[in-house]
């Protein structure tokens, strides 16, 4: 089981995947195990249509494991079954020092807001209780709350920083 989970979240465009491929980077070259999970609300199309494991898929397989030397995949067909929860995903990763998670903004997680004033979008830090950071091209606000860190998006190792102490601290 994952000893963390650290939420990222934010607007479209505002360079979420961006700021964890570089997390993802840093953190593995430290030597730390990093497990990634990236929620979508579009379908996801895995795999050509003619492909062998969309052919079994398609012709009723709950569940098909496609398998190689280098990576493997599996695909659950929900059909009509709810969405399995943040939680439940988690628990059929591999053991990880830490997990990062793009989406999922209504899970009750610790979260780092990546805001860009750009897009003209609000800020979610100051609706959800759960965002510890965010990380801005944009100065601080005054009404700032305490427990929220503000990261210069432009300066990635800050962040980086910020995440290392924050999981020294969680333990």
């Amino acid at each position: 089981m994952t000893k963390h989970v650290i939420g990222i979240v934010g607007w479209s465009g505002a360079g979420k995947t961006t700021l964890l491929e570089y997390l993802l980077t840093r953190l593995t070259t430290r030597g730390l195990r990093v497990n990634a999970v990236k929620h979508s609300h579009h379908d996801l199309i895995l795999e050509a249509p003619h492909k062998d494991s969309a052919r079994l898929r398609t012709a009723g397989a709950a569940e098909v494991l496609l398998a190689s030397p280098y990576r493997f995949a599996l695909i659950r067909e929900m059909r009509g079954a709810p969405e399995p929860s943040l939680a439940e995903h988690c628990a059929r990763m591999a053991p990880a020092d830490l997990t990062l998670v793009e989406g999922y903004k209504w899970e009750a997680i610790p979260k780092i807001e990546v805001y860009r004033r750009a897009l003209g979008q609000a800020t979610l830090y100051d609706q959800d209780p759960h965002i510890v950071a965010v990380a801005s091209d944009a100065p601080p606000p005054p009404a700032l709350p305490p427990h929220v860190a503000w990261l210069d998006i432009n300066q990635p190792q800050q962040v980086l920083d910020w995440l290392l102490r924050h999981v020294a601290t969680a333990r």
